[in-house]
């Protein structure tokens, strides 16, 4: 039942974007309820810090329990909302499960108050560091990965001792909701975790509504209006924007795996994927084998309904014409079409379509295509394959197939994540970190820093014993500054020049 606050607000309509049937009618929370609610989740945060994290741990595995027993249902509501395969969203679903129960496991232990040494000029000191957590933490969550990628957020801002005030995606709204009444049948409390929906002046309000701190997924002209706005207020932000992932194939890679895990990469979710394959540069002297295989296994796959395709609609439709400017872009300036083209695109689909010799210069190569599309270019040498891959302005993932040199090439790599002779692995490592560099944005969620994010860093020291000699003092002697500047020299004049 909506609240007086809600009862005049304007609504939303979510759609199925295979069948473009109504899915549900959803409130557009304006600016003054976000508010409410961001001061509705202040009123509970204390209360849920001081439960502790045997408490909160207690209450997120009994969560997690809850999304694991229904999780056919979760499977069907993405599904719907998005237009993938029910596998593809309950394989989603249970990563997103995996990661909730990591952070619920492991927050009391990366989190616990640390012992510093002081020192010898300090002696005389306890040094301690604290975990504390910010207090309220928007997350603005996409629609391409609904329960996922803002379940890397909310999960460890909750476990660290947050609440929080999620906005999900207008394409995805009903998973958000979907979220919040499961988690409400295992919460001591209301208030710990709120959803407002709504569209982008939702999400706009939630920035600006004096939250503590704001986690941010979505492209990264979007991540740098929220860092403007944010930046008004002084209020951190993560920021997980988009990619253009490269893949190296090495001369000694596996190709036959590195094809069926590369195409799977690209074309899987419609392309749909900030961390998915975008670019493969392979050597010359595998290309054609390797091209061959990568096409012939493309043939295989189809676009269509979630029940009988490898892959949906474009979820959003508005992105169709972005991925046939690509196309046609990188066409036009010389690349050829191993696979499909601009035929391929007849929305809301759009079939696989695979481009070779593509000039570093077309968008196609540039900028975030975010469909099922792949261009692959030839290189003479690994290291041309590691400059082009960092030439690039994004730095989210990459993935390098070499049976020998791997982590020789991961290393010279210029992103946050790389998974060698694998694909995208890392997103479901619960205990490593997840975000980018450079256009891709800032911050990790995920692993142990993930939980170190939603919280702030707290120096605490206190004076054990009183020294003979005090330096804190207008009362210091010259016998005081002589002996500070003698045990400086001893402890660390070897080090000078």
């Amino acid at each position: 039942m909506p609240t007086k606050s809600t009862e005049k607000l304007e609504t939303f309509e979510s759609f199925n974007p295979t069948t473009n049937s109504v899915l549900g009618t959803f409130l557009i929370i304006d600016e003054a309820e976000v508010r409410r609610s961001v001061s509705a989740a202040r009123s509970a945060s204390k209360q849920w810090h001081e439960l502790g994290f045997r408490g909160r741990k207690k209450i997120l595995l009994a969560w997690a329990k809850v999304l694991i027993e229904r999780i056919d249902e979760c499977g069907t509501l993405i599904s719907q909302e998005t237009g993938k395969p029910v596998s593809d969203a309950k394989l989603e679903a249970t990563l997103a499960i995996g990661h909730l129960a990591w952070a619920a496991r492991s927050a009391a232990e990366v989190l616990r108050t640390q012992h510093r040494k002081p020192g010898l000029l300090m002696a005389n000191m306890s040094a301690t560091v604290q975990r504390s957590p910010f207090g309220v933490v928007g997350v603005i969550g996409p629609w391409n990965y609904p329960i996922f990628t803002p379940m890397g957020s909310i999960s460890y801002a909750l476990a660290a001792g947050n609440t929080v005030v999620f906005k999900p995606s207008e394409y995805t709204p009903g998973v958000g909701l979907w979220l919040a009444a499961t988690f409400a049948e295992v919460a001591p409390f209301e208030n710990i975790f709120r959803v407002v929906t709504g569209t982008g002046d939702t999400g706009r309000g939630l920035c600006e509504s004096g939250v503590d701190k704001l986690a941010f997924t979505g492209s990264t002209h979007t991540a740098k209006k929220v860092a403007e706005l944010c930046a008004k207020s002084m209020t951190p932000v993560v920021l997980e924007c988009g990619g253009k992932d490269p893949v190296i194939i090495a001369e000694d890679a596996d190709l036959k795996t590195a094809a069926e895990f590369s195409l799977w990469s690209a074309m899987s979710n419609a392309g749909q994927t900030c961390i998915g394959a975008e670019r493969i540069y392979v050597h010359s002297k595998v290309a054609e084998e390797f091209i061959a295989l990568l096409v012939q296994g493309a043939k295989n796959i189809k676009a269509g309904l979630p029940s009988e395709a490898n892959y949906g609609p474009s979820t959003m439709p508005k992105q169709i014409p972005i991925i046939k400017s690509h196309i046609v872009d990188a066409l036009a300036n010389g690349a050829t079409a191993a696979l499909g083209g601009i035929e391929s695109v007849h929305a809301p689909y759009v079939d696989p379509v695979i481009l070779l010799n593509v000039p570093e210069s077309s968008i196609a190569m540039t900028d975030e295509t975010f469909g099922p599309t792949i261009a692959v270019n030839k290189v003479r040498s690994v290291e041309e394959a590691i400059a082009l891959s960092n030439a690039s302005s994004y730095g989210l993932g990459a993935a390098v197939w070499s049976r020998r040199h791997g982590e020789e090439i991961a290393a010279q790599l210029q992103c946050g994540m790389v998974s060698i002779n694998s694909t995208i692995s890392f997103a479901a490592i619960a205990s490593v970190p997840f975000g980018g560099v450079k256009n891709s944005g800032y911050g990790r969620i995920h692993g142990p820093e993930g939980l170190l994010e939603f919280t702030y860093a707290r120096t605490v020291v206190r004076s054990r014993f009183k020294l003979p000699v005090v330096f804190t003092t207008f009362k210091r002697t010259r016998f005081a500054d002589k002996l500070i500047v003698g045990l400086i020299k001893s402890l660390h004049g070897r080090s000078v020049g």
